[in-house]
């Protein structure tokens, strides 16, 4: 009997191919990461989005929101590893907005990064990707802890630069809380522009699976519901990319 799980995570595969995008529902979501783990700590993770500092980087071209980051590495048949704290690099090629710089942001906490959440968030990608291009033998990982805050007068971007591709494989976008959010759909568009599809991450565990050579990504700006209370989208982002050094 074939477990469902298994089944599931056959049929992202080929929407991972074609179309290059696949939205999956926290319900479908959790059981997929149970297969490969635990989220003993599901607590302690959504709450350490309250610890962020602001992207001083974002701040100076006149925007707002917060994040921390972490680098780690995989070989195709080994585990995911923890890699020395380092800059967050994109070419303006991928970021027009703050391309061509080395930006260095406060470390996701090591309880976070060596918990049980985010090492099976973790594991689920390296299986998934790795499935999706076995001939990548050695993974260079990042992931990114972001939260976007929104008030009355002043509505958040989650992708401020637009719809864009991040120069990378493969891109796990995974909601962990929205607080008093309106909006916020995640648009997929071919390269040459045309909407592919279009979905909103409303509940935990909500998550977006992307092709990163074959589409671009954005999404819509958030406001509030209530103008007088705290407003804030907060998300998990892991990227996959080949690791310059591949094994012979």
């Amino acid at each position: 009997m074939h477990n469902p799980a298994d089944v599931f995570a056959s049929t992202l595969l080929e929407q991972l191919k074609s179309p290059g995008f696949a939205f999956v529902e926290g319900n479908a979501m959790r059981p997929l990461l149970a297969s490969m783990g635990e989220l003993a700590d599901w607590t302690e993770f959504v709450e350490s989005w309250n610890h962020l500092k602001p992207d001083q980087y974002l701040a100076a071209k006149g925007r707002f929101r917060r994040r921390r980051h972490a680098t780690f590495s995989a070989e195709a048949d080994g585990v995911v590893m923890p890699e020395p704290h380092q800059a967050h690099f994109q070419s303006l090629q991928y970021n027009t907005l703050q391309g061509d710089i080395a930006r260095w942001f406060d470390p996701i906490a090591t309880p976070i990064a060596n918990g049980a959440t985010l090492r099976t968030i973790l594991q689920f990608c390296h299986d998934l990707f790795g499935k999706a291009a076995p001939s990548i033998r050695r993974w260079h990982i990042e992931v990114h802890q972001f939260r976007i805050e929104a008030s009355a007068d002043t509505a958040g971007e989650p992708t401020p630069e637009g719809s864009h591709r991040d120069g990378v494989d493969y891109v796990l976008v995974l909601l962990v809380n929205r607080q008093n959010i309106a909006s916020g759909t995640t648009t997929i568009h071919a390269p040459d522009g045309r909407l592919l599809g279009d979905f909103t991450l409303t509940h935990p565990l909500d998550a977006a699976l992307i092709d990163d050579h074959n589409v671009y990504h954005g999404v819509t700006p958030v406001k509030p519901f209530d103008a007088d209370q705290p407003a804030c989208r907060d998300v998990l982002v892991v990227t996959f990319k080949a690791s310059a050094n591949q094994p012979e």
